[in-house]
This record gives C-alpha cells, structure tokens and sequence, in this order.
C-alpha cells in the first residue's frame, strides 16, 4: 500500500503523534530514512525529518531507538568526503535525527551507556571529517552540515552518559572543527549553534575552570593567527573569532547560567580585547 505523506503530514500539522495503523512502522521508517537525503526540501525537510523527530520525542521508537540511532550513523557515512553533491543532506539530517534520539535516551533512558557514547564518536568522527560544510543551497535548501554537527554535539552534552571525560573530548572536537583550515566562513548562523552546544557542556557544570582557560586560549590562538599576505585575513581568523563573539553573548544573557559563568567571562572578555585591540582596548 503507498503512503499518502500529504495526508500524514496534515494530521502532523494537527497534532497527531503516532503513525498510522494501517502501515508498518519499519516500512515507513525506511522510507523516511531515504527521503532524509532527499535534495528536495519539501521532502526532506516538510516530511522526512518532522515525522522522524516528533515520533522519536513522543516514544514512538522508544523500542527500535537502538536500530534507529545506528541506521542514524550509517547515514552519517554516506559519501563522507565530497563536497558539492548531493549525499550532504543525507550525512547532515541524520546528524539531526541522531540528536533527537540522543535526547531522547537522555528524557527516557532506554539505551545502555555504551551505545551513546558509540553515537558520539560516529558523530564526533563525522562532523570533524565533513568536508561539505555549505549552509543554504538554492533551490535544494538547507544543508548546514555546521549547524546540525553542532546541534549534535549538544544533545551529547545533555546526556548524563557524558562525564568529565566525554565533555572535554566534545570541547575539542568543537575546536577541531572550527579550527580546521579546511572550514569556510561559516556565514549561515553555524557560530551561533556551535556556542550554543559549548554551552550545554558549560551547563552540566562538569568541565573546571583549569580545562576551560587552556580552550578558550585554543580558540583565541586561532582568532589571532596571522595569514599570508595578500589574503583574506577572515578566511583564516573569522570562524574562531565569531565562536568567541557568540559564546560571550550567551554566556552573558542566557537565563541558564553554568557556575563558572563570572570566571569565563572574564577570560572570554581578556580574549576578546587581544582579539580586537583596536575596538576594545582603548
């Protein structure tokens, strides 16, 4: 029987939360599953998606959320190394399912330790690797390959399988990230994710002062780093520098404050004032 995804979609619209009886769960998962890559935005983004997150938050795969989450990784393989084409979507939107069952475990607690933290390497082993970081694509729609990496690493940082340990590994994957010269400008509000996942580490109070300071210095490292002359300085300095910018906002009116909210500030502002002497060091 073919699936009428418009009329699904509307009863979506409505406030249903299951799927339909009338079609097996694991038929219309796979078909989402492959729609999730789709470079038509209405499919991916108006069905694929939507479906799959809000049935992941309401409980619907409490019992398949092991098979999910791994088919989740699979997808984050998916052409792993190009760039321009069309396998993005598919690598970036399971990044973003993969998330809602992380987050989902962590309301739920339905997964053993060990198969999240498997979940954040694939995800730390993708979003470092990701070589097609494009934001919007005109006529295909979001990619934002950054964006949903980032997202990821947050739902990572809320679950209570990540310690210590865990946390300061996702600092530095966020570091390798933004670090790499091989990451463009990041133009499409991806600075604005990234902080946000830092500060879900920051909010789980985990992560001292003493591992903190050395980070932010990282980032600082890279805001500062000279180019070659006759180049764009902001291809080389722009992502560290707006990370630093964002991650000062948020961590400045944020309601939700980490408890070394007073220290980092102080470091972030002594960074920001060696980043941008001439603005604010006068």
């Amino acid at each position: 029987m073919s699936v009428d995804w418009a009329r699904l979609q509307q009863r979506l619209r409505q406030g249903e939360r299951n799927p339909p009886d009338e079609h097996r769960l694991t038929d219309l998962t796979t078909q989402l599953t492959r729609m999730l890559g789709d470079p038509d935005p209405a499919v991916r983004d108006g069905l694929a998606y939507p479906f799959l997150a809000t049935w992941t938050e309401h409980g619907v795969y409490d019992d398949l959320l092991a098979g999910l989450g791994d088919g989740m990784c699979a997808g984050l393989e998916t052409g792993l190394g190009e760039q321009g084409t069309d396998t993005v979507f598919r690598r970036s939107f399971s990044a973003l399912v993969l998330a809602e069952c992380i987050d989902r475990d962590t309301r739920a607690r339905r997964q053993p330790p060990s198969r999240i933290l498997a979940w954040g390497d694939r995800i730390a082993a993708w979003w470092v690797r990701e070589r097609d970081l494009r934001g919007f694509v005109p006529g295909k729609g979001w990619a934002h390959a950054g964006a949903h990496g980032a997202d990821a690493i947050g739902a990572l940082a809320r679950s209570p399988h990540f310690t210590t340990t865990e946390l300061t590994v996702l600092l530095d994957v966020v570091a390798d990230r933004v670090l790499d010269p091989a990451t463009p400008p990041l133009h499409h509000g991806e600075p604005d994710r990234i902080a946000h996942a830092v500060l879900e580490i920051l909010r789980r109070d985990r992560v001292p002062l003493s591992i903190l300071e050395p980070w932010v210095a990282r980032i600082e490292s890279g805001a500062r780093q000279r180019s070659r002359r006759g180049t764009d300085p902001f291809l080389t300095v722009g992502n560290a520098q707006a990370l630093l910018r964002s991650l000062y906002l948020q961590l400045t009116i944020s309601p939700h404050h980490p408890a070394v909210r007073p220290d980092l500030l102080l470091t972030l502002v002594a960074s920001l004032r060696r980043v941008h002497p001439e603005f604010l060091d006068r």
